[in-house]
């Protein structure tokens, strides 16, 4: 590989923008990016119009994402029409599944680099600045990633901070197109993640998210995700833990267990369902039945009724019938998720249930609408109970208004409310005042009560 070199000189800095589509992986992945081409020069800005490179971090699981990443491109075009062109790249997971035919089809894109590449992304831009050639880097090889990212330093000074632990996917959901897109299931090693931990809450991060496209399933040399969370909550500084995205199969009783241990672990579980249905269930190959989603949602509360879900729903799925759709709204009436996702089924190539017929796009909609309505009504009356409530609410930032101080309840609500900036990282008792759908408002109850972070 090409000999990468710091280049300290100012006229040397070159300026990249990256745009950020999808999962909180690929948020992850940006961040990672931006700490990896500093190497080579590059500094991070936030106005498109300054970049020199321009990259589009692409996410494969909504409908028309391959016409949105040529839609932005087409954006770029008219934003550097009178300006020297930049270096466009298109990363993740639409770079993957697309790569042959997007460097054919667009002749703006410069490279093409999958989401298991991001290690060969500056010896990429190196490369392609002194032969001008464009190129795609798709290879599978998750390993050699984490390892070369290992020694770059995540300089992420969030208050929350993402962190990834675990990529791919081995289940095979009929509808989904990671398997194909991230690869197979692959855990990180368990000191790499400590070690980048550690050195993000020194960086000031007071709460961790441990992502993976199948969080739980994370198996380093019989180290589980359990094992994990226990290790982290020995970081005295870190104040909360939470992890996503879940599958049932893997909600295994030693992480079960790890909520009557732990006391930085969050009282919310996001563990999508995608149907209330078996017969659905069954055809989308989720491999769980509505009956052990119930024994894991009966375990958890029993261990502490405080416990709260968070849940995924694909609606219209290709022979949803309307008993299965009443299934659903039976289990949304059951579990009171108090946040939810929900959309229409939509065909992504090269999956099984891309050759099944789809439902009366109208049809579809209507059940959509159904559906959401019964869980933003929970989810209003949850926050509605909240109100005349003190809770505790970690501090993250300032409003970019500069109006209200933001932070999140032990639920991921979203809070704010007036304070000084000396609060920002701190654990704050808050008096909710009101709320809506999504906010909780309220106000500081006592400073002294304060949890210095």
């Amino acid at each position: 590989m090409m000999m990468l070199q710091n280049l300290d000189n100012p006229k040397n800095v070159k300026k990249i923008f990256i745009k950020t589509f999808g999962c909180q992986m690929n948020e992850y992945d940006s961040n990672r990016i931006y700490d990896t081409v500093k190497k080579i020069g590059y500094e991070k800005t936030d106005k498109y119009e300054d970049a020199n490179c321009y990259l589009l971090n692409t996410c494969h699981i909504r409908d028309k994402a391959k016409e949105k990443v040529y839609h932005e491109i087409g954006r770029v075009k008219k934003i550097f029409r009178s300006k020297c062109k930049p270096l466009v790249i298109v990363a993740g997971c639409v770079a993957q599944a697309e790569h042959k035919e997007m460097l054919k089809r667009e002749p703006y894109i410069d490279l093409v680099l999958g989401p298991q590449s991001y290690h060969k992304i500056n010896d990429t831009i190196l490369n392609h600045q002194n032969e001008k050639k464009k190129k795609e880097e798709t290879e599978f090889d998750a390993i050699v990633k984490f390892d070369y990212l290992s020694k770059i330093k995540n300089q992420t000074k969030k208050i929350s901070s993402f962190l990834t632990i675990q990529e791919g996917c081995d289940k095979f959901c009929h509808f989904c197109v990671v398997p194909y897109t991230r690869g197979p299931e692959y855990s990180r090693p368990f000191d790499q993640i400590l070690e980048e931990a550690k050195h993000l809450v020194e960086n000031g991060s007071r709460e961790i998210i441990l992502l993976g496209q199948n969080v739980n399933a994370y198996n380093f040399d019989g180290l589980r995700l359990s094992n994990l969370i226990l290790e982290l909550e020995k970081i005295s500084s870190l104040k909360r833990i939470r992890y996503m995205t879940s599958h049932p199969n893997d909600m295994t009783e030693d992480l079960v267990n790890t909520y009557k241990k732990s006391k930085k672990l969050m009282p919310l579980v996001h563990l999508p369902v995608q149907s209330g249905s078996d017969k659905v269930l069954e055809l989308m190959n989720r491999k769980h039945t509505i009956k052990k989603y119930l024994e894991i949602f009966n375990k958890l509360k029993k261990i502490n009724p405080e416990i709260e879900f968070s849940s995924d729903f694909i609606i219209a799925y290709p022979g949803e019938d309307e008993n299965d759709f009443k299934d659903t709204l039976k289990l949304i009436d059951e579990v009171k998720f108090v946040s939810s996702f929900s959309f229409i089924y939509s065909p992504r190539p090269g999956t099984v249930a891309s050759k099944l017929p789809t439902m009366n796009s109208k049809k579809s909609l209507e059940r959509l609408e159904v559906i959401q309505k019964k869980l933003f009504d929970n989810q209003i009356k949850v926050n509605k109970s909240f109100e005349n409530k003190i809770i505790n609410v970690l501090v993250e930032n300032r409003m970019e208004d500069k109006s209200k101080l933001f932070g999140r309840s032990e639920y991921m609500t979203s809070v704010l409310f007036s304070g000084s900036d000396d609060l920002i990282g701190k654990i704050v008792q808050i008096k909710i005042q009101n709320s809506n759908q999504n906010t909780l408002f309220g106000k500081v109850v006592n400073q002294s009560n304060i949890k210095v972070a």
